[in-house]
């Protein structure tokens, strides 16, 4: 289906000379969770009809989640933007929806070029190996086989797997997954890269490679979303922030600002540095 054309909008200052790559207007999105309901009383008057004509769903309830609720924003050419909220605010769901695998069930979601999400979940084939994925994942990205070729060692030195890149991906470590993974979702320059925890299960060097290549891919005008439960990752890695609290977007702004507001109410607040002093790096999350 194509793509609706986007909104008219107005932006002040700075912002008019810039070019939007994502713009929801209204985005909800609404999940439908079946399980079990109660059971259709035989003393009803029309118990007894309502058992022969929903004995397929009998017992079957539906709970509709509302995990987006009305969410608008406009991301720029360049941006970085870091997304932060609890378990369950919708921060994951928004961003499978800017990759298109979620649809809106609510407002409109305009993409100015191609999204390719990189999350802990991502799907490879477990049963192959290294090897095989990154001719099938690259390809699916739209490369050719002699571009495939000409960046394969690109690709595999990136994932530092060494001698595993031989082996069935079943048998890699969750950092070794998370490695090939970024290492094949960049393997081309995306418009818009969407990370989701992809970086959480990579140690400190990899993590600092992740971050020069996301560097790269901002300077070559994409735009970045990323998932982070660690303040100080977001902070570190994005100029901007958008704080979800229960399917709502409550701030967007500067991401050291939004971080703090955010630690301010949940959690531990994020550490300054001191005069000449790297701010410190947060504990990686536990698996």
């Amino acid at each position: 289906m194509a793509a609706p054309e986007p909104p008219t909008t107005s932006v002040a200052g700075p912002a008019e000379d810039r070019i939007p790559t994502v713009i929801a207007s209204d985005v909800s999105i609404t999940y439908r969770i079946y399980g079990s309901g109660r059971a259709v009383d035989d003393d009803d008057e029309m118990g007894v009809l309502k058992r022969v004509l929903q004995r397929s769903t009998q017992n079957v309830g539906v709970r509709e989640v509302k995990a987006v609720k009305n969410v608008s924003l406009v991301a720029y050419e360049g941006e970085s933007i870091g997304l932060v909220g609890r378990n369950g605010s919708g921060k994951s769901t928004l961003l499978r929806s800017i990759a298109g695998l979620v649809p809106p069930t609510g407002g409109r979601l305009w993409l100015r070029g191609k999204a390719a999400l990189l999350g802990v979940n991502a799907v490879l084939l477990p049963n192959l190996s290294g090897r095989d994925n990154i001719w099938i994942g690259a390809q699916a990205l739209g490369l050719t086989p002699k571009e495939v070729r000409a960046r394969f060692d690109e690709i595999v030195d990136f994932a530092d797997l060494g001698e595993f890149i031989g082996l069935p991906m079943k048998s890699y470590s969750s950092g070794m997954a998370a490695r090939l993974r970024f290492a094949i979702s960049t393997a081309v320059v995306p418009d818009i890269l969407v990370v989701d925890e992809a970086l959480a299960t990579g140690d400190a060097q990899f993590r600092e490679r992740a971050q020069d290549r996301i560097a790269e891919i901002r300077g070559a005008a994409g735009t970045v979303f990323m998932v982070s439960h660690n303040p100080g990752t977001i902070v570190k890695m994005c100029d901007r922030a958008l704080w979800l609290d229960d399917g709502e977007l409550v701030m967007d702004g500067p991401a050291g600002p939004v971080v703090d507001a955010y630690t301010a109410k949940y959690g531990r607040p994020r550490k300054k540095p001191g005069k000449g002093k790297p701010a410190p790096e947060d504990p990686p999350e536990k698996p």
